[in-house]
């Protein structure tokens, strides 16, 4: 059993900042990679920013340049730096951590970003 749960999000003015975290607990021997997605209603899942075992990032392109994904291994988490937010950066953020072959996804943190 593997427990995903994230932190930090919250209401935020345009150009402001946000940190999100996400820890993964649980029956784990190694997390090959963990990541973020968001969701706004109506529309799909869309990838944010994912960060593999070693290191290697990833991001979707509206969050590069203004997003930073790192990743704490010792402590089976992962940050989400969030700088210059826009309103359109308005969603619920999922962290995931892959583990086993499996996907294993939070419960969600909202993020609202006003004009």
């Amino acid at each position: 059993q593997v427990q995903v749960v994230e932190s930090g999000g919250g209401l935020v003015q345009a150009g402001g900042s946000l940190r999100l975290s996400c820890a993964a607990s649980g029956s784990i021997s190694r997390i090959n990679a963990m990541g973020w997605y968001r969701q706004v209603p109506g529309k799909q899942r869309e990838v944010v920013a994912t960060i593999t075992s070693d290191g290697s990032t990833n991001y979707e392109d509206s969050a590069k340049g203004r997003f930073t994904i790192s990743r704490d291994n010792a402590k089976n988490t992962v940050y989400l730096q969030m700088n210059s937010l826009k309103p359109e950066d308005t969603a619920v953020y999922y962290c995931y951590a892959f583990v086993a072959n499996k996907l294993h996804w939070g419960q969600g943190t909202q993020v609202t970003v006003s004009s």
